[in-house]
């Protein structure tokens, strides 16, 4: 693909390795920003992410890595974020390359801290990225069975339609299926919203609820995300897409799932600080609670999910207690 633009991956995690697993199946180059040497030098050596996805392997000839990421966005003409947004702006901080005219995709499932907002507004409101250049990748999709190369299907959202398809057309593959969305704000919101989701299924596992408990679980909150979406970015969309219903089933029944497992520990007693010690990998859906919390003191939608899950993680109330009253609130 000479004639396809040069794409780049920001982010040494899982789920950038996934993407730029994906894109090595058809670019001839992928360029890979990560801040940390020695995984470079180690994938350089030994072909695979030595923290991350190690049964994903990468011909060195495929990978443009580096540590310096104004190289990586003066190399690129697409630049797909995947750094987790608590870390976000002290990475964009380091920046002095021009990304004005890049097309920046988002990958991160989560909201910027210092700004209270998702990546895709982020870029646009504070870093003057024109709204027509931003996009999101969505699920449903783990790394892991990206990894394994299991069938998976990823949406890809854009105001600007040609550049999802172009950016599809860079993604898909035998084993992933892609489909176009132009809800750039509603998907990311429901890929940031589904991580708490996922957090109150684990909270539930771990205090010791069952299967019939947990689909009600899951399908009240299909529901209090449609009106937490409705709020804050109304428009006609199907809550039952995959972007939305699919991302927040596989996060929230799925035994590869990081908010998942970070609630079950909070569940069965750990505190967050020592929940968060023992993963070796961010729970997105931890520092979305308290971002999603605050913005809807604002909008006001119901959602008793997510103020459950606030009040666990952040004001230590007792889980057991919080969920008990939290069963009598669903139906």
């Amino acid at each position: 693909m000479n004639n396809f633009p040069k794409v780049a991956v920001f982010g040494g995690g899982s789920w950038a390795t996934a993407i730029v697993k994906m894109l090595c199946e058809n670019l001839h180059q992928v360029g890979w920003y990560m801040r940390n040497k020695t995984a470079i030098s180690y994938i350089k050596k030994e072909h695979h992410n030595p923290n991350y996805l190690s049964s994903a392997e990468f011909h060195p000839s495929k990978l443009k890595l580096s540590n310096d990421i104004n190289q990586m966005v003066n190399y690129a003409d697409i630049l797909i974020f995947v750094i987790p947004s608590a870390f976000l702006k002290s990475e964009l901080d380091k920046i002095t390359a021009d990304f004005s005219n890049k097309i920046i995709f988002s990958a991160i499932k989560g909201i910027v801290p210092e700004s209270g907002l998702i990546v895709g507004e982020h870029f646009n409101q504070i870093l003057n990225v024109p709204i027509e250049n931003i996009g999101v990748i969505s699920g449903p999709c783990h790394a892991e069975e990206v990894a394994m190369e299991r069938l998976s299907y990823l949406t890809i959202s854009s105001r600007d339609q040609e550049k999802a398809k172009l950016l599809s057309s860079c993604i898909a593959s035998n084993y992933i299926k892609t489909k176009i969305s132009d809800d750039i704000i509603g998907t990311e919101y429901a890929a940031m919203l589904k991580n708490i989701y996922a957090i109150a299924a684990g909270i539930a596992h771990g205090l010791g609820y069952g299967d019939n408990f947990q689909s009600v679980l899951m399908s009240n909150s299909i529901r209090e995300m449609k009106r937490f979406i409705k709020k804050v970015h109304r428009m006609k969309r199907n809550i039952n897409n995959s972007a939305y219903l699919g991302d927040l089933l596989v996060t929230g029944y799925s035994i590869f799932s990081r908010n998942r497992m970070f609630g079950n520990m909070i569940g069965k007693g750990y505190t967050v600080k020592s929940a968060m010690m023992e993963m070796s990998m961010v729970a997105e859906g931890y520092y979305a609670t308290k971002s999603a919390f605050l913005l809807n003191e604002k909008n006001k939608a119901k959602t008793p999910i997510i103020d459950a899950v606030y009040a666990i993680l952040y004001k230590q109330k007792n889980p057991k207690k919080i969920f008990s009253k939290l069963t009598e609130l669903l139906d």
